[in-house]
């Protein structure tokens, strides 16, 4: 859509050094016996704890502002300085973009066809789809967000990262959030 907006890539060289200094958000298909869902998830950069997720048998804009609200009300109130997305219609359309700027959130954007610069969202997919989602086949909505509410509570608060010294996102997002 030409009315949609593309902002540029902020992340480029930045060392982030803290929880909510930058969160980012992507969407998947998951395969079904009848068709796809869709999946979006917020995460926090930093901690690489998933903040808020949405399932849906439609890809839209509703999906995502879905998981950002969870996501904001997961965080209790703290914003992100900035928010990175690819540049698919849903994060560039007016209700995204009007939702950010509202909450005094800066916009990133990936660059086209660039998805190393939302390398830990794609690393995640990754896990999530190899670890959970090819090894069970889902019949209905509800049954894939049981199975994925499962997944994500295991990789927030069981699995360790070596990034940050074998701790979980989730011991992570909160001892940042403590200091």
């Amino acid at each position: 859509d030409r009315e949609h907006v593309k902002f540029p890539y902020l992340l480029r060289d930045k060392n982030i050094t803290r929880a909510n200094e930058v969160w980012c958000s992507d969407i998947t298909y998951v395969p079904m016996a009848q068709g796809n869902a869709f999946l979006c998830v917020v995460m926090d950069w930093y901690s690489r704890k998933v903040l808020g997720w949405a399932v849906s048998n439609t890809m839209d804009v509703a999906l995502c502002l879905t998981a950002l609200a969870r996501a904001l009300k997961a965080a209790g109130g703290v914003l992100p300085e900035i928010f990175n997305t690819d540049q698919g219609s849903q994060f560039t359309g007016k209700e995204w973009i009007s939702e950010l700027q509202k909450q005094g959130i800066q916009i990133s954007m990936d660059g086209g066809g660039r998805w190393m610069d939302n390398v830990f969202i794609e690393r995640l997919w990754r896990s999530l789809k190899y670890e959970k989602l090819r090894l069970w086949s889902y019949q209905t909505i509800s049954e894939l967000r049981g199975l994925t509410a499962d997944w994500i509570e295991f990789y927030n608060h069981r699995r360790k990262h070596q990034t940050h010294g074998y701790n979980t996102p989730w011991s992570v997002y909160q001892e940042a959030m403590s200091q």
